[in-house]
């Protein structure tokens, strides 16, 4: 019988369940989970007789510490900003540490103290990052073996509604902060094209928004994901003269976030009308303070949106339809959040949630270019892969983050890897054993030459 594992989860989010339904099939595993609020620990721990709910806050080191001491392993499904604090205990407790984040320049300054200690600190193990490392790892590693360059790399993925579900204007619901996706909208971006870097201001991300073509069903648009230019070293693809990573969106999310952007509301500029103490204003007279005008009038405010953001023909008449759907021309109060972006975020969230009936779908492919030095031969190759929620159960982004995230845990727990430092699936040794137990839970990507 295997020895007991003690198991610390940090946070209760969306990401949580699926996580813990996954450690739990182990029967020597015993899971604490932990949250600054005890009832949401307590309602995820549901009574199960290996999981343990207590209340923390990380923010206090010596109680982040002596919770960390108690366990052989940390999962941090906290906020990234806390990730650095989480790893600077476990290392000093000599404990192993995953998160699903990004590595940040505070979590790499641990490097040589992970290893020091013999800690493994491994990251980026979600879906984008995380499955999407997997495979972009698996293409190069077999192409380099036989010989091949890969020359041209271009990843997409997106989160976005079931089709049956993308019953609004946006394509689009929210599974988290609507601030967080908006947020994400003023990103500069900067990729390689052709062997030269092109950087993108945020203010100008949607005017190079274009049609993304991988299954005829959908009708997809993508544009680049922040800074992609790293990955030629990450990836090992120096001779790779074009490397994008990118978000996918339904047509016509990246027009109207552009519109939306050209009106003012992806602004955090505090502005006295919208503070909580402020007197009740509708939504037609905050868009006309954002017009600059005073006439309230549907038929004005209808002529200045189209006069400010250009939009004409078919596009003009959706995002109209799109603007009136929010309410902004409509006499409606709203939700008074400081500024006009968390205004605007308040009304999302109120008319942008998935029912309890309905479920998202998560959407990911890389597109390879590939030259064969031995005879010449050009070869594109695909990795798709497509998931989709279950109604009233976990979401597609939860099973894709949550499951990558407890199949690392455990492979750590069984020895399987062994790897110290702060880490990132990046080398096949660390991405083949993660990718071949998702494939057992039918969680994978279809790999196609064409």
């Amino acid at each position: 019988m295997a020895a007991d594992k003690h198991i610390l989860l940090l946070g209760t989010g969306y990401v949580a369940p699926p996580c813990l339904k996954y450690l739990l099939r182990r029967p020597e595993n015993h899971v604490t989970v932990a949250s600054r609020r005890l009832p949401l620990a307590t309602a995820l721990a549901n009574g199960h007789p290996r999981v343990t709910a207590v209340s923390i806050d990380v923010e206090s080191d010596a109680a982040l510490e002596a919770e960390v001491a108690k366990h052989d392993i940390v999962i941090s499904l906290i906020p990234y900003t806390h990730h650095a604090r989480v790893i600077a205990a476990a290392i000093k407790h000599k404990k192993h540490v995953v998160t699903t984040s990004y590595v940040s320049p505070a979590m790499l300054a641990h490097d040589q103290a992970a290893k020091d200690a013999g800690v493994t600190v491994f990251n980026e193990i979600g879906v984008d990052p995380g499955i999407d490392h997997l495979y972009a790892i698996k293409t190069i590693d077999e192409v380099h073996k036989e010989g091949g360059k890969i020359v041209s790399f271009l990843s997409y993925c997106g989160g976005l509604p079931a089709p049956e579900a993308s019953n609004n204007p946006l394509g689009y619901k929210f599974s988290w902060s609507s601030r967080g996706v908006l947020l994400a909208l003023r990103n500069n971006a900067k990729f390689w094209e052709d062997g030269k870097i092109v950087e993108v201001p945020g203010a100008n991300l949607m005017d190079i928004a274009k049609p993304i073509y991988i299954y005829p069903a959908f009708a997809f648009e993508g544009y680049p994901n922040r800074d992609s230019t790293p990955y030629t070293e990450r990836y090992a693809i120096p001779e790779c003269k074009t490397v994008l990573r990118g978000t996918l969106r339904y047509q016509g999310f990246p027009k109207f976030v552009k519109v939306l952007v050209s009106l003012g509301f992806l602004n955090d500029e505090s502005l006295d009308y919208l503070h909580a103490n402020a007197s009740d204003i509708a939504w037609n007279a905050v868009l006309a303070k954002a017009l600059g005008t005073s006439d309230t009038s549907e038929a004005n405010l209808t002529k200045l949106v189209l006069e400010k953001t250009g939009v004409v023909g078919d596009d003009a008449r959706r995002i109209l339809h799109g603007l009136k759907w929010l309410g902004m021309f409509s006499s409606t109060h709203v939700s008074r959040k400081g500024n006009l972006l968390d205004t605007l975020c308040a009304t999302l969230e109120d008319k942008m949630q998935y029912a309890a009936d309905e479920r998202d779908m998560v959407m990911l492919q890389h597109k390879f270019e590939i030259e064969w030095p031995a005879t010449g031969r050009k070869e594109t190759r695909t990795s798709t892969g497509l998931w989709f929620g279950v109604p009233g159960g976990d979401s597609a982004m939860a099973t894709t983050v949550g499951v990558p995230c407890a199949i690392t845990t455990q492979l750590i727990l069984d020895g399987k890897i062994t790897q110290t430092g702060v880490l990132a699936p990046m080398t096949p040794e660390l991405a083949y054993p993660i990718m071949h137990a998702l494939q057992e839970e039918g969680i994978f990507m279809v790999e196609e030459s064409i």
